[in-house]
């Protein structure tokens, strides 16, 4: 079995992926407004906003369970409309020895993408926490929407 692991999950959205994008990259401190039920707490450590080198804080509630994440931001695509966090503290760390979150957005679709080493093999893949985050990428385009 590997402790290396890749899983993606994709929703179309009919706010177009662009706004998706736009709402992660430059006004991440609303999502806990927008998505109060997946996500608790966001916070900007070093920087001032989603840039190359920014470090953040997000709180996710996943069954009850409070996942942390802090992140470092490696890197930004304005064109390709995607965003790569690297997880760099937080009780995610815990069961995995890395965690990548890739965000990316094209036209109808936004996805996610989790990379992940995990420290044993019994750890379990992060397939719920992938649930969580797409639960709050529709969340976000509700919001979208209903303006």
């Amino acid at each position: 079995m590997g402790l290396k692991g890749k899983l993606i999950g994709s929703i179309e959205v009919k706010c177009g992926g662009h706004s998706i994008h736009d709402i992660i990259h430059t006004n991440p401190h609303h999502i806990p407004n927008i998505a109060p039920n997946v996500l608790n707490h966001f916070e900007i450590h070093e920087g001032e906003t989603i840039k190359v080198g920014s470090i953040v804080s997000w709180k996710f509630n996943q069954g009850g369970n409070e996942i942390l994440f802090k992140d470092v931001v490696e890197s930004v695509d304005l064109e390709k409309k995607s965003i790569t966090w690297k997880v760099i503290g937080g009780n995610m760390l815990e069961l995995y020895n890395s965690f990548i979150v890739i965000t990316s957005s094209e036209h109808q679709w936004t996805t996610v993408t989790l990379q992940y080493e995990k420290k044993t093999e019994d750890t379990p893949e992060p397939l719920t926490l992938l649930g969580v985050l797409l639960n709050g990428l529709k969340d976000i385009e509700s919001h979208l929407l209903k303006k």
